[in-house]
């Protein structure tokens, strides 16, 4: 009996060593393999982030994607089969001007409103940036008749100041959203701006960009003026009334946003365009690369 106790000690004691060797081993390549994968899945990480190429606000560019958009895309409605495929077009030129092949940025589709969502889809590209609340610069690609100010020039305004600012690295991010339901009056616009807003969260202010080809300066108004009481607007823009964006039925975007508890400011260079308003004029290519230009700058300054 002593002689069998005297020797299991040993066998138990090489095990209790042998764990005490193995065990420390095991941890140690665990941890290394750890580490390997966290720095694997990282650089795979990087090759998938799509590389950012930088494209100067230039007044022929812009007079090039007025006349793609007015000329060659038409009118975006819901209300005929032309304007249906008017939007689709829309929705395909912004996500290819803005993603991997053009200015690089990583494009998210989400759903819009009725059987037709993904096919006129709300398009976000963001240009990342620190933790603070994203700073929202939103359009919407439908129109509103011949559509030239509501709102091809700020569709065509919105994607310059993305494509300028690709190389950035502001201190929020900026989230560049185009939205298929703004203007067309046969659309589901408050049911997809609802949708839309619960899905931004709480931003820091949101950029409603509309109407960029009147003129070369910037005017900016809000429903509530606190909203505006900010120095990047007074050193970039000309604050003006609500009355500048409540007219006739008392709607556009900005305004639909606001009253969605969103920190909405209309951008624009003119007041909104009425309903009975003829809206084919093509804007000075000079005047509407200038007030993009501040666009830009504004942005900008309001990321820092």
């Amino acid at each position: 009996m002593n002689e069998e106790s005297e020797t299991a000690k040993p066998r138990r004691s090489r095990w209790v060593v042998a764990m005490l060797v193995i065990l420390p081993f095991w941890l140690f390549v665990s941890a290394l393999l750890g580490l390997w994968k966290y720095h694997h899945d990282s650089k795979k990480e990087e090759v998938f982030e799509p590389s950012k190429f930088t494209t100067p606000i230039e007044a022929e560019r812009l007079a090039d994607d007025m006349r793609k958009l007015v000329e060659i895309v038409g009118p975006r409605n819901v209300s005929s089969d032309d304007g249906k495929r008017g939007l689709k077009r829309a929705a395909s030129m912004v996500q290819g001007a803005l993603g991997a092949g053009n200015a690089g940025y990583r494009v998210e589709l989400e759903k819009g409103v009725g059987e037709a969502g993904f096919e006129w889809p709300v398009i976000v590209a963001t240009l990342p940036g620190g933790s603070g609340q994203a700073l929202w610069v939103v359009t919407g690609y439908d129109t509103l008749g011949s559509g030239v100010e509501a709102n091809s020039s700020g569709v065509v305004s919105v994607l310059a100041v993305a494509r300028a600012l690709a190389g950035e690295k502001p201190l929020r991010p900026i989230k560049f959203a185009f939205l298929p339901h703004a203007y067309d009056p046969e659309a589901p616009v408050v049911e997809l701006l609802d949708q839309f807003s619960a899905s931004m969260g709480k931003p820091d202010l949101v950029l409603v960009v509309e109407s960029m080809g009147a003129k070369g300066e910037l005017l900016v108004s809000s429903r509530e003026l606190e909203v505006l009481k900010r120095p990047e607007f007074e050193k970039w823009a000309t604050i003006v009334g609500a009355e500048a964006i409540c007219l006739e039925e008392d709607f556009d975007l900005a305004s639909t946003l606001f009253e969605l508890n969103q920190p909405a400011v209309r951008v624009a260079t003119r007041r909104v365009v009425s309903a009975g308003e003829a809206d084919d004029r093509m804007p000075d290519r000079l005047q509407h690369a200038a007030a993009t230009k501040v666009l830009a700058e504004l942005v900008m300054d309001l990321a820092r």
